[in-house]
């Protein structure tokens, strides 16, 4: 094809689709036992200097678990990919593990205000944005991999300053003659996704939106699974349509009852605010960073200590009630009624 435009930003995360086909083609197809600790997990998984991805979205079933553990085994020069990047690549960043980000939408907490730490991390030089996507190019590159495909073909970024920032390339269309922009494909090392259940296998299924997990899953080159129950294969069995990730991707199954905390799991827990802004009232500084770590990620052994920590089972149990009050909230927009 005749190139007609191309991208500033770094192409990391590329690799041939076949050779990606020919790495998971690799993992077993038995049904093993795949469960471990979140600190085993990360030590047999995550490497220094790999590129890793979160599953969720911005606050929403982020696997909050993974990410203190990361901190804690003092993982370094990662790369992340920030697809929907907020307080996940927030922390991980103020904490020195990511020296690289692609960004989408990073740096800010959403209605809660901007990321002074990652902000200042970036400014300073510690941390590199190599690269730039909208939140659909982004997700496609994802897709793109899922497929075994090395791009997607599509029209957005073209005559943007994103695309200038990215790693994509205009091209003539052969069909049409007019220029398309190519994104390319994103497999990144390692994949970490929370989700609501799943069997020792990895058979995992996602209540609600499951965002571009799918896609994610696909493209990972290792899968962790972290989960607020494992459940009986058989149980997963009864209702297979749920099941959006099968066993076969999945390269570790941990159990963390409210691992996403203090983000939001849809239908079993609401956002932990008081947590949240904790975090960036701290954040504001790097000694405030560096307390904030010394007594929630350094200061514990597990991250069911941590949970103690925040308040224990009473002020989870309060979280749990937030979420029913916000189903009830919006029930009449999905479904239900205002007398239910």
């Amino acid at each position: 094809m005749e190139i007609l435009d191309e991208g500033e930003g770094e192409l990391l995360a590329w690799y041939d689709p076949d050779e990606h086909r020919k790495w998971i083609a690799k993992k077993p197809r038995d049904l093993i036992d795949k469960r471990m600790t979140i600190k085993e997990a990360v030590s047999k998984f995550v490497h220094d200097g790999d590129y890793i991805a979160m599953g969720g979205f911005g606050h929403i079933r982020v696997s909050m678990a993974t990410i203190y553990e990361i901190i804690r085994q003092k993982k370094r020069n990662l790369t992340m990919a920030g697809k929907t990047a907020v307080h996940d690549s927030d922390i991980l960043i103020a904490a020195g593990c990511v020296s690289k980000i692609e960004v989408a939408y990073a740096f800010g907490h959403e209605l809660r205000g901007l990321s002074p730490a990652s902000r200042r991390v970036v400014e300073t030089g510690k941390c590199k944005v190599v690269s730039e996507w909208s939140n659909a190019a982004f997700q496609w590159r994802f897709l793109a991999a899922a497929m075994g495909l090395p791009f997607i073909p599509t029209r957005v970024l073209l005559g943007t300053d994103t695309f200038k920032k990215s790693s994509a390339k205009v091209v003539k269309d052969p069909f049409s003659g007019k220029p398309i922009c190519l994104v390319p494909a994103c497999f990144p090392d390692v994949v970490f996704m929370h989700v609501h259940r799943c069997d020792i296998y990895g058979n995992a299924q996602i209540d609600g939106i499951i965002v571009e997990d799918f896609e994610l899953a696909r493209a990972a080159k290792r899968l962790i699974i972290t989960t607020e129950e494992i459940i009986d294969h058989e149980k997963i069995r009864e209702e297979p349509w749920k099941t959006v990730i099968p066993y076969f991707l999945v390269d570790a199954v941990v159990e963390v009852p409210f691992g996403a905390h203090p983000c939001n799991m849809p239908y079993l827990y609401y956002f932990d605010e008081e947590h949240i802004g904790e975090w960036l009232r701290l954040s504001k500084t790097e000694e405030g960073v560096q307390e904030y770590l010394d007594k929630y990620v350094y200061g514990v052994e597990t991250f069911e200590e941590y949970l103690e920590l925040v308040g224990g089972i009473k002020k989870l149990n309060y979280l749990r009630r937030l979420e029913k009050l916000r189903e009830k909230l919006y029930a009449p927009w999905i479904g239900g009624s205002l007398n239910e």
